[in-house]
């Protein structure tokens, strides 16, 4: 009898899982800065239409196209309706486009380091991997465009670092390329601007995003897919029928329609951004300018997980990744401006030792 293991897909067993931050017991009370999460609740008019949805109604099977939502993204963005689709956090959505698009041993490509999950989503398909260094100074690497990929994944901002590529460039990427340009832009709405406008003049290129960020949903988890009808077709065919349920389809289209309270959120975040980014710097790290809702600390070639090991033990939670080189370096969620408060007065008295 073979071990269960065994009957696994030799791509599964090859791949290491992925590795999402700690999530602490709910009893456990830290300052938690390493997951990316919005630190401010979401709008009333969410937690409004969330009431509203628990009733009776939840033996139903939710809206399979999510129209209400789709509609609401509609308005906001002006993109047409049928250019827009729903999913299980932009997460499902970058599985999706995996599942309908590439074929055992078809290249995919993307500068790293980069959001990891890419690497894992790729490794299971069966894809071959094309994985572009970032230069020193986080610019699109020259080399993406001739990586020959079927698909490309460009997260912007990019996670861990934070940095921008400006849209001018994105575009000139997406016409240099013969397959799929996805343009990841989970954390978008606290940059300066954004690709959308190339979603219906360019056929190839997608651009994803996320509640979990800029509208506080990360526990509901809806994402957004925009791109051209066709390809949609494609990837509602890889789909799960209800792949986002009932409340998370209320919550969102309330987000959306609540335009003030997010930014007001967003504009709390960036300044409090630009003052952990100044202090950071000031204790001896290198941090790229970020337009996202985090820093990237780095001290070059000196080890940071003893930092944040240090840090946890103080109920401070932080990133810290080994791979692509980033073993000197801290990714760090921006937080209240109590609990960036408290990390700096912990980092400083670690850094000191």
């Amino acid at each position: 009898m073979p071990r269960p293991a065994d009957w696994l897909r030799p791509a599964v067993r090859a791949v290491p899982p992925y590795t999402p931050g700690e999530q602490p017991a709910a009893e456990r009370r830290v300052v938690k800065l390493n997951t990316n999460e919005n630190p401010y609740p979401p709008s009333a008019a969410v937690l409004g239409a969330l009431r509203d949805a628990v009733d009776d109604r939840v033996r139903l099977y939710p809206d399979p196209e999510a129209t209400a939502l789709r509609a609401a993204a509609s308005r906001l963005y002006g993109i047409p309706v049928d250019h827009i689709m729903a999913g299980n956090g932009s997460d499902e959505l970058l599985a999706l486009l995996l599942r309908a698009l590439v074929d055992p041993g078809e290249r995919v490509a993307f500068p790293v380091p980069t959001y990891s999950l890419y690497e894992t989503l790729v490794s299971v398909q069966g894809g071959e991997l094309v994985e572009i260094p970032w230069p020193d100074d986080w610019s699109l690497p020259a080399g993406l465009a001739g990586a020959g990929a079927k698909l490309t994944f460009l997260c912007n901002p990019n996670s861990p670092s934070g940095t921008f590529v400006p849209t001018a460039e994105i575009e000139a990427l997406a016409r240099r390329i013969a397959g799929v340009l996805v343009v990841d832009e989970a954390y978008v709405d606290f940059a300066p601007s954004h690709a959308l406008g190339l979603v219906g003049r360019l056929p190839n290129v997608v651009v994803l995003r996320t509640l979990s960020k800029s509208y506080s949903l990360a526990g509901l988890r809806v994402g957004l897919a925009f791109a051209d009808p066709e390809l949609l077709r494609g990837l509602r065919t890889v789909k799960d029928s209800y792949n986002v349920n009932r409340l998370s389809q209320a919550a969102a289209t309330a987000a959306l329609s609540d335009q003030e309270t997010a930014r007001a959120n967003l504009e709390r975040v960036r300044r409090t951004r630009a003052r952990l980014s100044a202090a950071l710097r000031a204790l001896g790290y290198a941090v790229p300018d970020s337009a996202a809702n985090f820093v990237l600390a780095r001290r070059k070639g000196v080890e940071q997980g003893s930092i944040a090991r240090a840090l946890a033990a103080r109920d401070i939670l932080v990133r810290h990744f080994t791979s692509h080189g980033l073993g000197d370096a801290l990714r760090i969620s921006v937080g209240t401006d109590d609990e960036i408060d408290s990390l700096l007065a912990a980092l400083g008295e670690v850094v000191r030792r």
